[in-house]
């Protein structure tokens, strides 16, 4: 099978209002939540890696400081996730015009994995859609996979509804992987609190 050329990006510019910290540094079974996102999309063939930061820069920066990502600050995060989309695909433009397709991943996923990337992958190299998404309680939504005669599109987003237009608007060329378990996001206590408790994927601290 031919080289297949993609650039990923992680949206991670995000103010974590609802859970009162930034999310990004979170930790789980050692390491932030941004740092097990990197290092899932490490673990695919991507590259460049971009990681767009915004809120709280000054202090999510070192966590990815000494990694192999290209760090872009997107100083129009106020406006909502269109604004980190166009920061890091257009960086991925001006990157390499070999690149064919962009991925973009949410840091705020923490049953993300390399298998779940790899599933989105080979169904866009078998050929036909232009757009891959993982698919959780009845809709479509990160990770994606998009081909490069959509980045730009993606340049001309705005708001905070992200990629989602461009599923409805080419849903004669997306497809879909059906991946339950990203379903969860952590965006309150609440919610990591329920991680915490029912993943089966952390390790259990030992105890009574």
């Amino acid at each position: 099978m031919t080289s297949f050329h993609f650039g990923a990006v992680i949206l991670a510019a995000g103010a974590s209002t609802r859970m009162g910290e930034p999310k990004q540094l979170l930790r789980l079974d050692g390491r932030t939540l941004l740092r097990r996102t990197v290092d899932t999309v490490f673990a695919s063939s991507a590259w460049p890696v971009v990681v767009v930061l915004g809120a709280r820069i000054d202090a999510i920066r070192p966590e990815v400081a000494r990694l192999p990502v290209l760090v872009v600050e997107n100083g129009e995060w106020k406006e909502g996730l269109a604004s980190s989309i166009r920061a890091g695909v257009g960086v991925l433009e001006t990157f390499s015009f070999l690149l064919e397709a962009a991925l973009l991943v949410a840091c705020d996923q923490p049953n993300l994995s390399a298998e779940a990337v790899a599933r989105l992958i080979s169904v866009y190299r078998q050929g036909g859609p232009s757009i891959v998404t993982a698919r959780y309680e009845g809709h479509s939504g990160p990770p994606a996979l998009f081909g490069r005669s959509h980045f730009h599109e993606l340049m001309g987003l705005r708001g905070s509804e992200g990629a989602r237009p461009l599923f409805a608007r080419h849903a004669d060329q997306l497809a879909t992987v059906d991946l339950p378990e990203l379903a969860t996001d952590l965006d309150t206590p609440e919610d990591l609190h329920k991680f915490l408790a029912t993943s089966p994927v952390l390790k259990k601290p030992s105890g009574d």
